[in-house]
């Protein structure tokens, strides 16, 4: 198969799997109750912090290998600087619901903190899909590589579709809208891995900042959001339970893929 077409389908195929992810929403039956909503947050939680750590921070500090020592300052400052882009965005929403007098402000604020976050995580993701298959084409050499990362990044895009439209289904008991934002949640790995493509051999050095700084911002909104949803009860560790859960499944996808 021609190259260049074996590339289109790998940049777009990790899109079709967030929202193959995104349209198991339509398999509940049911509304959301609160042991249901404790193991949904729980088990997001779980993802988004194994994604952090196994997708993003330990692959910008082994891309940053060439710093020696100091390998550690792009993932410790990118992660500061995604904590602080998504504590930014909270106070404009907070402020803009404010104006607004709107009575579901802070379930909208939680909202719109946990998509975006899933949208900055994805962004390093198809830039480093673009990324590999741009430097095979660039050096005529094997796309074997690209395509293992991209099959790995596309079926690890499946939870996460699902950790973001089940979240959104809590807020909106809207399935189609819900499968709507979770799709388009990964509408940008396509395009950032076109990107990645275009530009490869220019700015790759930047990718370890691109990855920890999705790690930030994953990480604040799963603490700041996800992790206090998730304990409903003192008595019931269903929650926490449904987070090792989500973090032992991700991180098994990472390793692994």
């Amino acid at each position: 198969m021609n190259k260049i077409l074996i590339t289109i389908l790998g940049c777009t195929s990790i899109f079709l799997a967030t929202t193959f992810g995104a349209a198991l929403v339509f398999c509940i039956k049911k509304e959301i109750n609160k042991k249901l909503n404790s193991m949904i947050c729980g088990f997001s939680a779980g993802v988004m912090i194994a994604a952090s750590v196994f997708s993003l921070i330990l692959p910008s500090i082994d891309d940053s290998s060439y710093l020696g020592t100091f390998d550690f300052l792009p993932a410790s400052l990118g992660v500061l600087i995604g904590t602080l882009f998504l504590l930014l965005i909270d106070v404009i929403v907070a402020l803009s619901n404010k104006r607004k007098n709107l009575s579901t402000a802070p379930q909208k604020q939680k909202l719109t903190k946990f998509i975006l976050a899933f949208v900055l995580h994805n962004i390093p993701e198809g830039l480093a899909v673009g990324f590999a298959f741009g430097s095979a084409l660039a050096s005529n050499s094997a796309l074997a590589g690209a395509i293992g990362l991209t099959i790995g990044i596309g079926i690890q895009n499946i939870p996460e579709g699902l950790a973001v439209a089940l979240p959104t289904y809590k807020f909106t008991k809207n399935k189609s809208k819900s499968f709507l934002l979770g799709t388009l949640s990964g509408a940008v790995e396509p395009i950032f891995a076109i990107v990645g493509v275009i530009i490869a051999s220019q700015i790759q050095t930047l990718l370890p900042w691109f990855l920890a700084f999705s790690a930030g911002a994953m990480i604040f909104v799963t603490v700041e959001d996800l992790i206090p949803e998730a304990k409903y009860s003192e008595k019931s560790h269903i929650g926490t339970y449904a987070f090792i859960f989500g973090f032992v499944i991700m991180m098994i996808l990472d390793v692994l893929l």
